[in-house]
This record gives C-alpha cells, structure tokens and sequence, in this order.
C-alpha cells in the first residue's frame, strides 16, 4: 500500500473548523503504522491539515477529525475505523464547603491504620482528568508535572475542580492546616483530558493511556465513564494491563444493577461502586455483577480549586479511595501484577451490611489495612 496516496486523502478530508466528526483510525500491523507514521512526519510541511493527526505508538492509531464517513477509509485503505466517543467525568455537584478536618472516607477504609506500614511512597499515580490545582496547599509535596493534552505548552491546570478533588482523596498531605489522602506519600501525575465542562473525547482519553504506560505510573485512575463501547480504548487499556498497570475505573451513577459504565466494565479494570457513611450502597451508585470492590462515595470532603475544600458524591469519589489504598499495598509489596492486585482487594474487603441486596455476593467495601495485612478470611459483616 502506498501510505503517500492514504495521507493525501487525510489531508483532504480534515476539517480544520471543528465542526466535522472525529475519529480512531487503527493499523492492523505494526509495520503498517510505522511506516505510515515515517510518511506522516515527512509530508507535514507539505500538507499542513495532517498537522491535525494525533498518533498513539502504544495503540497504533492516528486520531483525527475527519468530514466523511468511516466505511469509506476502512474500503479504500484496510484500516480500522472508530468514531471518536465523549467520555463524562462521574460526579454530581459539588456540595457546600466547611471547614478542614480528616475525611470520613480516609477513615472508613481504616487507612490511617494502614499508615505504620505504608503511606505510598515512591507509587506514581496517573490521574486522567480535569488536571489539578497545582497552588493548593494539601497538595504541594504531591504532585508531578504531569501533562496537558488539550494545550501541550501549559502545565494540566484544573479549570473544573473534578481532578483536583480526585487527586485530594488519593494523596493530599496538608499535615494539621488541611487533609490527609489515602496515601499521603504517593505522587499523583495529572493528565488533563478533560475539559472545564468535565468532558473529553475518548481520543484523548487514549493519549493519556499511552502516555501513562510510556512514563511507567504503576497505577491509573479513571473516575469517567460513557455508555457506548469503545474496541480503541478497550484495546489500549488491555495493553496498559499487559504492561502491569492497575487501572482503576469508576462504574456510574445511575443506579443500575446490571451494567456499568465503559471503561469499568472491560475486564482489565478493577470497577468501583460507591458507599455511604452506613457503609451500605450509595443511592446514586451502579451496583451488581460488574463491580469489583466498593469503596467511600458520598458527601467526601477532598480538596477544591483556590485552595479550598468540598463534599461531591459519586463514584469518581469511590474510586480515588481504591486508588489510595492500591498505592499503599504497592509501595508495601511492589510487583505485584494487576490480577493479583484485584484478587486480594477483593479477598480482603470489609463485607457489606447484610441488609444490602444490591451487592454482588462476595463483593465488599475497601479496606486498607486489610488490604496491607492480607487476611485472606471469608467476608463477614460488620
């Protein structure tokens, strides 16, 4: 195939206004996205709208938004073509602020017991996200620089709040004056995809995977979801899991008991359900068979843009708690493979209420300590 006749036929059918439709376009074989992407950078100053094509190594994929439909790249040229999905952050609004104090779910999950062992040093967590708010006090000796996939030039600033919350539950370390995180010693990288409305393109989703697996984060944490299926970013998390990478994934928030959300629903993820302060599902929460673990979700109290603090509900919240106390265990016993990391979360949960006919039989709520001490007991309510 001659790859200078398929980037010719890109280049003429980009749409430089933003108002065409975007697109996953996916090789079959390596050498076919190697040598595509030798022609890409060498025809560039030639044909200045492939400027627009965004590559993925780790997936194969040229990401670009494109004014025709699919079927006619996939004929004509024998690739694979997905349209390019919107992706929403998991939360409801944000509740009230108050004043600072250890959150109820830090506790719940019993991590300050676990703190003796482990507090998650040296554990690089990437955060795909809003970004963060790199001036917040709690958060100064927790963060890297992380990167900005909607402005490449500019640190991954959060204009939202989402990622900054998020990155607060895991790893704020604001000693007396502020919070205390999961794993207070971890380090959270930013990888903003989202934009300030909460909302990113799947495309940019798998950039941040790529660029998670290229700089070696041991764990991921996705607190988004959507409800359509995506085979592009199913196919990049399952080389993240491949490359030994725990990706964490929030299930949603609409209350259904046999679907959850893309991604918490790929096997490769560990899917995360949220818990109140009764230790019993959430009401907004997805529950049943696709949830791995739950985990504290309702009215937490994390870190907030300009410095401050706020409640938010949802299962983005749950999953930051996993994420912290995956980062403990890690830092404790380093190696471990992501199977092995979801199996022993799971073994070693707290059971959940017996009164709670929504949860999956077996399926309990994190618990950090626990978790570090490996009691491998059978689930008993408390």
């Amino acid at each position: 195939m001659d790859y200078s006749v398929f980037l010719q036929y890109l280049n003429g059918h980009i749409n430089t206004s933003g108002t065409s439709g975007r697109y996953i376009i996916r090789f079959p074989h390596p050498a076919q996205y190697n040598e595509c992407l030798r022609q890409l950078h060498r025809l560039r100053r030639k044909l200045p709208a492939l400027k627009r094509v965004r590559t993925s190594s780790l997936l194969r994929a040229f990401l670009c938004p494109l004014g025709l439909p699919d079927k006619v790249t996939r004929n004509r040229f024998g690739v694979l073509v997905e349209e390019d999905s919107i992706v929403s952050v998991h939360s409801a609004s944000p509740g009230k602020e108050r004043s600072a104090e250890i959150p109820w779910g830090v506790r719940r999950i019993d991590a300050p017991e676990a703190w003796s062992l482990s507090t998650g040093s040296q554990i690089r967590i990437g955060v795909i996200d809003t970004g963060v708010d790199y001036s917040h006090p709690d958060l100064r000796y927790s963060l890297a620089r992380g990167i900005n996939l909607l402005n490449r030039v500019s640190l991954p600033h959060d204009d939202n709040g989402h990622g900054t919350h998020i990155s607060g539950t895991i790893a704020a370390s604001g000693g007396s004056q502020g919070i205390i995180g999961v794993a207070p010693r971890s380090l959270i990288y930013p990888v903003k995809a989202f934009d300030h409305n909460g909302s990113a393109y799947v495309s940019d989703i798998i950039l941040g995977i790529d660029w998670c697996v290229r700089n070696h984060m041991h764990i991921v944490n996705m607190s988004f979801g959507m409800k359509t299926k995506s085979v592009s970013l199913q196919n990049i998390i399952r080389k993240a899991h491949e490359a030994g990478i725990i990706v964490v994934a929030s299930s949603g928030n609409d209350k259904k008991s046999r679907s959850v959300d893309y991604p918490a629903r790929y096997s490769q993820t560990i899917s995360v359900g949220a818990t109140g302060k009764n230790g019993r599902i959430a009401p907004f929460s997805n529950h049943g068979s696709y949830i791995d673990i739950y985990a504290p979700g309702e009215k937490i109290y994390s870190c907030w843009l300009g410095g401050g603090h706020r409640e938010m509900s949802g299962t983005s919240m749950a999953t930051s708690h996993v994420s912290g106390a995956i980062a403990l265990l890690l830092s404790l016993r380093p190696g471990m493979t992501p199977d092995q990391v979801k199996r022993r979360i799971r073994r070693n949960a707290r059971a959940l209420p017996a009164n709670s006919p929504l949860a999956k039989a077996g399926t309990g709520e994190a618990h950090a300590s626990r978790l570090l001490r490996g009691k491998t007991k059978k689930l008993t309510s408390s």
